[in-house]
């Protein structure tokens, strides 16, 4: 930090009681200075000679004193002094020629003071004004974080500070700093962020293109606000670098802006409120200026603390829901999250363009609704059916997500009727299941007997084409879907993460179903015990349920086996 020592005698103020400071000499003092609760006793002399505001104070005391009584001491009271005793008390000391320190922190204080007492080079060459305007332009500002420093000082000196003109001019030595080219700094800034490794050795130091974002956080909001704005207008700074440092102010200043607000006890709604909206105003236009992630975050801050441009912010979000992850979306509620697809279902309306947008899409409200299912409460059968249809008709490699959020709602909720199990159902295309998927499903017992026949009936046509194209024997085998002939390529294309949490619930059921068929008279299926044995005594037990089973003319659903009618028939009469 920059420093400036004036003067050349002792410091000598002393201090009686609190508030009262006085100069030891042979000489009487012979004026009082009264600032806020605190006294000064001290002499005309050295005031006068440097401060045009005390000579007329004085001189006005003086007058009414001698049309009154005499009086030893002359009284001077200053209600509002800029800066208070302390910065009072270095103008004195510079008028004793006593040895004064200045720096980033006192500076401002020092400058509204020697301003407020008129310490101008018309009352005296080499003045206090002069001095300071000096050691400022020369020093303070030149320097990186002591320019940020005396920005926050001006905030509790205001007006005098911006009638000074020393907050725009803190605002302009900040924002040429950082809009200057990156290979041209060389002063010292704060910088947290992991460094780039290369083969376990650094790389050699560059500056990053956000160097300076952590440095400003610690600035107030109506402050930092207006150096956002002052970087920007340079037009030097990328939109995703600014982007960037709020995101860094968010996670800095926000209370629970990375985790729950809901855990969070603010005592003070009015302030977070007004930050979190000047926060929002200052994201740039530009789309990738800032991530999806953060928006979701800020998004979810805005409408815990009841902010008011939540539907501005809300659009932003649902039109880029497709980079959110399911971590963001979490604490939303039902009823916010239907209104985001909304919006990213207006925003993308082409079909050809958005195939990748809406899979994601797709795949994190299939994750949404599995981890609200828990929730019995706050996601009920028409909700959870009106955010799914919402997304029903947007492409997906696979239905392991959609099979993992009915399956979890009909876990929940075991009392819904057979009806609402099989609209719940026609979501799911059992076609574009894993084998994994299919071998949980053929043992759910949760899930209508006709799905279950159909997961049974396509995963034995996966597996009787692969089959054929290698022995040429075109008679079907029914085998357990455990044993599905998947190449490496086919399981690329299922979700991992269904796959595992699917396979560990799997695991589970395989050991009890060995259990329970080890002494029932039905053949036990090879390879993993599932229970097929279950299904084919249901479906087999008579005309008029395999009639319910293999027809159903009246659904649409994408799994249905409608279309296969034909070879459903073959092959049931085949078996």
């Amino acid at each position: 930090m920059k420093f400036m020592k004036l003067g050349s005698k002792p410091d000598s103020f002393q201090s009686e009681g609190e508030n009262v400071r006085y100069v030891p000499s042979d000489l009487a003092t012979d004026v009082i200075v009264i600032i806020g609760d605190f006294k000064f006793y001290l002499h005309k002399f050295p005031l006068l000679s440097k401060s045009a505001r005390l000579q007329k104070l004085i001189a006005t005391t003086s007058s009414s004193n001698e049309d009154n009584e005499i009086h030893e001491e002359d009284e001077i009271e200053i209600a509002e002094f800029p800066g208070g005793p302390a910065s009072f008390e270095i103008c004195a000391k510079f008028c004793y020629g006593m040895t004064v320190t200045l720096n980033a922190y006192n500076v401002v204080a020092a400058r509204c003071a020697a301003e407020f007492l008129e310490m101008h080079e018309t009352v005296e060459k080499g003045n206090l004004v002069y001095k300071i305007e000096v050691f400022l332009n020369s020093s303070i500002l030149q320097t990186w974080k002591d320019s940020i420093i005396v920005l926050q000082t001006t905030r509790a000196l205001s007006p005098y500070a911006e009638e000074l003109k020393l907050t725009g001019r803190c605002l302009d030595s900040i924002a040429s700093k950082a809009s200057i080219d990156t290979s041209k700094v060389e002063w010292s800034y704060t910088y947290s962020k992991k460094k780039n490794l290369d083969n376990g050795l650094r790389k050699p130091h560059a500056v990053p293109r956000d160097w300076w974002v952590e440095d400003l956080c610690d600035l107030h909001i109506d402050l930092y606000k207006r150096v956002i704005i002052t970087i920007e207008a340079r037009g030097r700074v990328s939109s995703d670098v600014i982007g960037e440092a709020l995101h860094a102010y968010a996670t800095k200043r926000v209370p629970g802006f990375s985790k729950s607000s809901s855990s969070i006890q603010i005592t003070d709604i009015a302030k977070y409120k007004a930050l979190v909206g000047s926060i929002i105003e200052l994201i740039p236009d530009e789309k990738q200026s800032v991530s999806s992630s953060f928006l979701a975050k800020l998004l979810r801050a805005s409408i815990f603390l009841g902010c008011d441009d939540e539907t501005g912010l809300m659009n932003r979000v649902g039109e880029r829901l497709d980079e959110a992850s399911l971590g963001d979306v979490m604490l939303y509620d039902v009823d916010l999250m239907q209104s985001l697809a909304e919006v990213f279902l207006k925003c993308h309306h082409s079909e050809e363009d958005d195939i990748k947008a809406k899979a994601s899409v797709a795949k994190l409200v299939d994750g949404y609704l599995a981890e609200k299912s828990r929730d019995s409460d706050s996601l009920t059968l028409q909700k959870f059916l009106a955010l799914a249809e919402m997304v029903s008709s947007f492409p997906r490699q696979s239905h392991d997500g959609v099979y993992r959020a009915i399956d979890m709602f009909l876990k929940l909720h075991p009392e819904i009727s057979k009806s609402e199990k099989k609209r719940l159902c026609k979501l799911m295309d059992c076609r574009k299941l894993s084998a994994e998927a299919c071998a949980h499903a053929v043992q759910n017992e949760r899930l209508p007997m006709r799905v279950v026949v159909q997961v049974l009936f396509f995963e034995q046509v996966r597996a009787n084409s692969n089959g054929s194209s290698s022995t040429g024997d075109s008679t079907p085998e029914i085998t357990p879907a455990s044993r599905s002939t998947n190449t490496e390529d086919d399981r690329e294309s299922w979700d991992t993460e269904d796959i595992k949490a699917l396979r560990g619930e799997l695991a589970s059921l395989r050991l009890a179903k060995n259990q329970q068929h080890e002494n029932s008279k039905g053949k036990l299926v090879k390879g993993g015990g599932l229970g097929v044995s279950r299904v084919f005594s249901k479906l087999w037990s008579g005309k008029e349920r395999g009639g319910e089973m293999m027809s159903s003319s009246g659904t649409s659903s994408p799994g249905s086996v409608n279309d296969d009618s034909k070879s459903s028939s073959s092959t049931s009469k085949k078996h």
